[in-house]
């Protein structure tokens, strides 16, 4: 079927894009890992911060994986934060999760046998009272047992009664969960689909703050260059060509060096690397639009320059600008992962689907080399959905570009 040729250069490539099944189901992908990656902690099976629960007992687990645990409140006041700050943030939770195979009880007591993954091992028991399972209590509680009655005191001072059978069955049904890790654990025993979701988070929080750190710059720089020329655009493609000639991970890791590790400092870092692509772009666009008609017009009623540039100039070469980001943010994201794998990216506890790699790229010559996979894998194919839907623009946005479908 044909694709019709009317109306603005942006609504036929609009239309164009709907019409390529390879850039709507990458832009899908894109959108879908986006949406997880920004509710978070929200849908996140271990929602505290950075996923960061541990169950040393329980390393690398395979996917599937369940266990039951036993939930023993803390003794402190754990501080809820707001919706949007769990989506954030995390939150930390209120009970210690221990992993059990059974439990019993003994009076007020129970008697937990500790989860061991060695079956030739002999489980270890843990003795806990029930109240100190169930709710907060304060330093100095004492508890009067009269029969089958308790009554004990809780964290904020006030004192609460209850008979046994009530405060079992109670346990029984609050505090004993069945947890399952659906792509395992990895080697210190946190949830491997949690820390992808939240690594998830970094990997495109530093292709967008990075593409718009380069925007800015790369906009301006080649826009000034390919309209002033002169001394302005032979200094501007000076800087270029040294920008040029240094690898961009080396510049990237001296970058990182000079400012520091860190999750802020990975955007600034790869930012200011990205930004000769689009200036070298945006330059060569800028010259063969300053020769236009509407441009001499707008210099000969003596418009300000730096109007002709950004009212009348920039708006045309929209298109190279967006498929270069694309591009960019690809790149963006390889970046990161690398530079975290090298451990100068992100640093932990914060995950970052580079680091993950890097914890877990030794178990690939064993029976559990999805550790490693799985990070990679996703690295991938983010990396190659961007570069997908950057072609599908790039023959979008073509204007010689006549497709009949």
């Amino acid at each position: 079927m044909s694709i019709a040729r009317s109306g603005s250069p942006m609504s036929i490539a609009l239309r164009k894009l709907r019409h390529d099944w390879i850039a709507v189901a990458s832009f899908l992908f894109i959108a879908i890992v986006a949406l997880i990656a920004i509710l978070g902690y929200l849908v996140t099976p271990d929602s505290t911060p950075f996923a960061n629960n541990q169950h040393v007992e329980l390393a690398a687990c395979k996917p599937g994986f369940k266990v039951k645990m036993m939930l023993v409140r803390k003794q402190k006041e754990v501080k809820q934060r707001s919706l949007v700050g769990r989506m954030f943030l995390g939150q930390e939770s209120a009970f210690n999760e221990i992993s059990i195979d059974s439990v019993s009880f003994d009076g007020t007591d129970i008697i937990a046998w500790q989860y061991n993954p060695d079956v030739e091992a002999e489980p270890t028991s843990q003795r806990i009272c029930i109240v100190n399972a169930l709710y907060h209590l304060a330093s100095d509680a004492a508890m009067l047992k009269s029969g089958n009655s308790v009554t004990f005191q809780l964290f904020n001072g006030e004192k609460q009664s209850s008979t046994l059978a009530d405060l079992k069955a109670k346990f029984l049904s609050e505090n004993i969960i069945t947890r399952r890790f659906v792509l395992g654990t990895d080697r210190f025993g946190r949830d491997l689909l949690s820390r992808m979701i939240i690594g998830a988070r970094v990997s495109l929080s530093v292709g967008f703050i990075a593409v718009f750190i380069a925007l800015i710059i790369g906009i301006f720089m080649g826009s000034v260059a390919g309209f002033m020329r002169g001394w302005v655009d032979s200094f501007v493609m000076w800087l270029v060509n040294v920008a040029w000639s240094v690898p961009t991970l080396l510049m990237v890791i001296a970058l990182t060096m000079l400012i520091g590790k860190g999750f802020w400092q990975i955007f600034i870092a790869v930012g200011l690397t990205m930004w000769v692509d689009m200036a070298r772009v945006v330059r060569g666009q800028v010259l063969s639009v300053r020769e236009k008609e509407y441009v001499e017009a707008a210099t000969v009623l003596g418009f300000n320059k730096l109007r002709i540039i950004f009212k009348h100039v920039l708006p045309s070469v929209i298109g190279p600008v967006i498929i270069v980001s694309a591009s960019n943010f690809a790149t963006a994201i390889l970046l990161e992962a690398g530079l975290s794998f090298l451990g100068v990216g992100v640093q932990p506890p914060m995950p970052s689907w580079g680091t993950i790699v890097r914890n877990h790229y030794g178990y690939v010559i064993m029976d559990k080399a999805y550790l490693a996979l799985i990070p990679g894998f996703a690295i991938m194919l983010l990396v190659l959905a961007f570069n997908l839907l950057g072609n599908s623009l790039r023959d979008a946005l073509d204007p010689k570009e006549v497709e009949n479908r």
